[in-house]
Order: C-alpha cells, then sequence, then structure tokens
C-alpha cells in the first residue's frame, strides 16, 4: 500500500494490486476509519465514500486536484 502523501490526517495512497487488469489512476484516502476513493482522469471525481462528510468529501477533491500532478507521477513510478 504505498503512500503517495499525508495531510491534516488525511492519508493519501493507492494499494499495489489495483485490479486485472489494472483500473485506470485513482488516488484512495483514509482518515479515522473512514475511507474515498477518487478518480484522477478523465475529470477528478470520486468513485466511492464511506464515513466522510460532504464538507470533508469537498476538501479532500480540493487536495487532490491541488496534488494531481504528484499523485500521477508517483502512481507511474511504482506501476511503470
Amino acid at each position: 500500500m504505498p503512500k503517495v502523501f499525508e495531510i491534516n490526517g488525511y492519508k493519501f495512497f493507492f494499494y499495489s494490486n489495483e485490479g486485472n487488469p489494472r483500473e485506470r489512476c485513482h488516488i484512495h484516502v483514509r482518515k479515522s476509519g473512514n475511507d474515498a476513493k477518487f478518480w484522477l482522469s478523465p475529470n477528478i471525481a470520486i468513485a466511492d465514500s464511506w464515513g466522510f462528510s460532504g464538507k470533508e468529501l469537498n476538501e479532500i477533491e480540493k487536495t487532490v486536484l491541488e496534488n494531481k500532478d504528484l499523485i500521477e507521477e508517483k502512481w507511474n513510478e511504482y506501476f511503470n
């Protein structure tokens, strides 16, 4: 489970086995037992969410947008 970064207690990561065939680039987020998954392309969008409030999801989405290049870079380094 490679961690990309952590901010304000939110852990941003991906799993090393992301399906077969591998799913397109995305990021998982976890904090205090709550989880979410965001697609990065074609647009940043919530794939799944458990436990986060709408306000938290908006904040997380903003963080994903601000760090999109880093997330994609880490994804490509790991899977390529």
